[in-house]
């Protein structure tokens, strides 16, 4: 298994980049959101790789992180997602846009991606729904960047958390957070969920 690949972008395709390693070119098939922030051709670069092998066809699969890895692996898991599914929910949302649109229930969002219909999209809510949590949304929005501490009972802090890192203002997010009503006894789910509400 090929866990990832550094070496020279020597080309970028319209959804496959070729990475120069050792002298030889590797395809690798990328989503949107990743092409959209790859560096110019003949940088150096390192991705992430996923290997897809089936009785007629082995593809290799490139990410911008772990974390794209990884929910591209768990989509797989998704009864009728397959690669090709998977990176077109990629494409068209980013990891923590698509952990919203799960944790939000949000079948629109999802549908947007080219192959998923409305029933798709339940589906993908429904299996999910444990696997794509809010704390990994928050856990990923901040790892490469300055810690923010938020203590395991302050639901507040933790939805502003989540909100901000999907690119909501402080402000936005602590006046939508401020309007739900009962948000002292509701758990971050269902704070998010109300909290989103103010944000359309």
């Amino acid at each position: 298994m090929i866990s990832y690949i550094r070496g020279a972008l020597e080309i970028k395709g319209d959804n496959y980049i070729v990475i120069e390693c050792g002298g030889i070119g590797y395809q690798l098939m990328v989503s949107g959101k990743f092409m959209e922030k790859l560096p110019p051709v003949h940088s150096e670069i390192k991705v992430s790789t996923y290997m897809y092998i089936r009785e007629d066809e082995i593809s290799l699969f490139g990410f911008e992180n772990a974390d794209e890895l990884n929910v591209f692996k768990i989509l797989l898991g998704v009864s009728g997602v397959g690669p090709k599914v998977a990176m077109s929910l990629l494409s068209t949302l980013t990891v923590n846009e698509l952990r919203l649109a799960v944790i939000s229930e949000d079948v629109k969002a999802i549908s947007k991606a080219n192959g998923i219909g409305a029933k798709g999209a339940s589906r993908i809510i429904l299996e999910l729904k444990d696997k794509l949590s809010m704390e990994d949304m928050i856990d990923a929005a901040y790892n490469d960047s300055v810690a923010v501490q938020t203590a395991a009972g302050d639901v507040r802090t933790n939805v502003i958390s989540a909100l901000t890192a999907l690119g909501y203002s402080g402000v936005e997010a602590g006046r939508a957070v401020s309007r739900v009503d009962g948000s002292a006894d509701m758990d971050e789910e269902q704070l998010l969920k109300a909290a989103l509400r103010f944000m359309i």
